[in-house]
């Protein structure tokens, strides 16, 4: 199995470069591929920031991409919480983040907009220390 870098899958999705998407569509379609969350957290980046995708068309994308049968992601049911989240309205590096500490008893931070979005979710453990 081999990881992917987030321009693969960005190629895989937007199709924006006819070579290099060729490419990364023949590479994941043909092998079992590994998505690290690092990876999915610039993919929303780069598809909200580059393309000037809505939210609930990044976590289409996204959803789509980690539900190939070739995927393998890493940490899926929290990912799976921060695309919901970040449709929801939260920023998705803060709700990744949430995600991956719910073993913990809550979130510091000093974000204040992080906050009140986990506040507004019903997740008041994200707070000021």
């Amino acid at each position: 199995m081999h990881a992917v870098d987030t321009n693969i899958v960005v190629r895989y999705l937007m199709n924006d470069d006819a070579v290099q998407a060729g490419r990364a569509r023949q590479f994941v379609d043909e092998a079992d591929i590994f998505v690290p969350a690092t990876v999915i957290l610039e993919t929303e980046w780069i598809l909200r920031s580059v393309y000037r995708l809505s939210p609930n068309a990044v976590g289409r994308a996204i959803r789509q991409f980690i539900g190939l049968p070739t995927a393998h992601q890493e940490q899926p049911a929290a990912v799976a919480q921060a695309l919901d989240w970040f449709e929801q309205g939260m920023d998705f590096a803060d709700a990744l983040h949430l995600a991956t500490a719910q073993n913990c008893t809550g979130l510091a931070t000093f974000d204040r907009d992080f906050i009140k979005a986990a506040t507004r979710l019903g997740l008041a453990t994200v707070a000021e220390p």
